[in-house]
């Protein structure tokens, strides 16, 4: 059943909190996010009662978010990932599944942060040696073809499967070639998708960010964001507002690394 609903009915039924909660990150507005969806969960056979204490209510067969928990979720996982990046910390932003790739990419390489948008593969945080020796062979590849060397050294036989290689480990490594050590934590679209990162990142003890729809188990998550982790709007909105609050850190970072 499509997520359908009547948004006049849930805008008459949420206010703004009495006290707001004051951040230095991105304002977040109640009306942004229910015009991007994020107040949509799944059909309220398929939830996980784990989430109960974020949801509102049933409307027409489908739960919805309680919009001042989500914000205020939203709150603490923005000013928690302007923390870390003000600190010179590394995030992973994890969004494997199709309508969340392009943004996940995009608002990565906004914030100048490592991200997987393709697959996430087994062993990225547990097993990193391994793993920093395919993405130190791809940083190789790309400048020994960029400077020419390939060219001069194999054939054009060989050049083409050398670069069938580039390519693959661009697929899975891409989004990481600036990353140089484990993150200080992960950002994650999609929590259920994306199991084996937030388990990987429970046995490391590296902190988790994730949005958490109505239909899965948050426990592997440290810092919530209670919302719809499928449709393109409400993804946007928080994947931009995270990105947004991680530049800020970066600045400040780099204002503190000016005076050293």
């Amino acid at each position: 059943m499509a997520k359908k609903i009547v948004i006049n009915k849930i805008n008459k039924n949420i206010s703004e909190p009495k006290k707001k909660l004051v951040v230095s990150g991105p304002k977040i507005e109640l009306k942004a996010l229910l015009d991007a969806g994020c107040h949509f969960g799944h059909q309220s056979q398929r939830w996980n009662p784990k989430m109960a204490n974020y949801l509102y209510g049933i409307r027409d067969g489908v739960h919805i978010f309680d919009l001042v928990k989500t914000k205020t979720g939203l709150e603490k996982a923005v000013e928690f990932a302007k923390e870390i990046a003000s600190k010179g910390g590394k995030i992973i932003f994890v969004g494997t599944k199709r309508q969340s790739q392009s943004i996940i990419k995009e608002e990565a390489l906004k914030a100048k942060m490592p991200f997987v948008s393709e697959r996430w593969l087994g062993g990225i945080l547990t097993n990193w040696g391994i793993i920093k020796k395919s993405i130190n062979k791809l940083k190789d590849l790309k400048e020994q073809k960029a400077s020419g060397e390939l060219a001069k050294k194999f054939t054009k036989k060989e050049n083409i499967l050398i670069d069938r290689e580039i390519t693959r480990l661009e697929r899975f490594f891409g989004g990481l070639v600036d990353l140089k050590d484990l993150p200080a934590a992960l950002f994650v679209i999609d929590v259920k998708k994306e199991k084996a990162a937030l388990q990987e990142a429970s046995k490391k003890g590296i902190p988790v960010i994730a949005v958490v729809d109505s239909n899965v188990d948050p426990d592997l998550v440290n810092c919530l964001i209670p919302a719809n982790d499928d449709a393109v709007g409400s993804v946007k909105l928080i994947v931009g507002l995270i990105a947004e609050a991680i530049i800020q850190g970066n600045q400040i970072w780099e204002k503190t690394q000016k005076k050293v």
